[in-house]
């Protein structure tokens, strides 16, 4: 397994890293995808998470991969989306924004669950969702920033596209992937857990 999650990754990041679109914007894009594997091997041994937490991480690094390749504005699957569903813009951002819900919850949710912080389903369920919605909000005030540090050029990366409401609908969507992340995956995530 752990072979084949980083053939995976490092296929993928050498992919993604020939001949991006931008690549201030790759760097910026795909820093947190190598942040994490930095995370994950510092902690493998002591704190092994769930295969399928395993697997949701690499799923992220990939989704984050790809946009920084691209820049999260010039997907090309995504533009052919536009034609097809009458979109205004290229809405990959989007579900990278949803899975910036969808993959921490899960990932909180193991911490919490193995380190025992909650006595009950209710309130943890409740404050991993609120993490993950201000880990959104985190990263929306990151990009501001880097927005106001970089100038024009960080347009790539931020991906607004014009739309008004992109810092909104980031965060939402986030905290929509974290609630959607809870009720399909707590089941599966309970047996793995019991398992380990």
């Amino acid at each position: 397994m752990q072979v084949f999650w980083l053939s995976v990754f490092f296929a993928v990041l050498i992919w993604s890293g020939i001949n991006p679109k931008d690549y201030f914007t790759w760097i910026l894009e795909v820093a947190p995808a190598l942040i994490g594997l930095v995370v994950l091997a510092f902690t493998r041994r002591s704190f092994p998470l769930t295969p399928l937490v395993y697997g949701l991480i690499l799923l992220h690094c990939i989704i984050l991969m790809v946009g920084g390749h691209y820049t999260y504005a010039e997907v090309p699957l995504f533009d052919s989306f536009k034609g097809w569903f009458g979109f205004e813009r290229n809405n990959y951002d989007k579900v990278g924004h949803f899975v910036q819900g969808f993959v921490p919850v899960m990932i909180a949710r193991e911490i919490v669950i193995r380190k025992q912080v909650f006595n009950g389903n209710g309130w943890m369920n409740f404050f991993i969702v609120c993490f993950c919605l201000a880990l959104s909000a985190f990263y929306e005030l990151i990009e501001w920033l880097v927005a106001e540090l970089s100038g024009t050029s960080a347009e790539a990366f931020l991906g607004t596209q014009g739309y008004v409401w992109d810092t909104q609908s980031d965060m939402a969507l986030a905290l929509f992937g974290a609630m959607v992340g809870l009720v399909l995956l707590a089941k599966l995530h309970d047996r793995q857990l019991q398992v380990q």
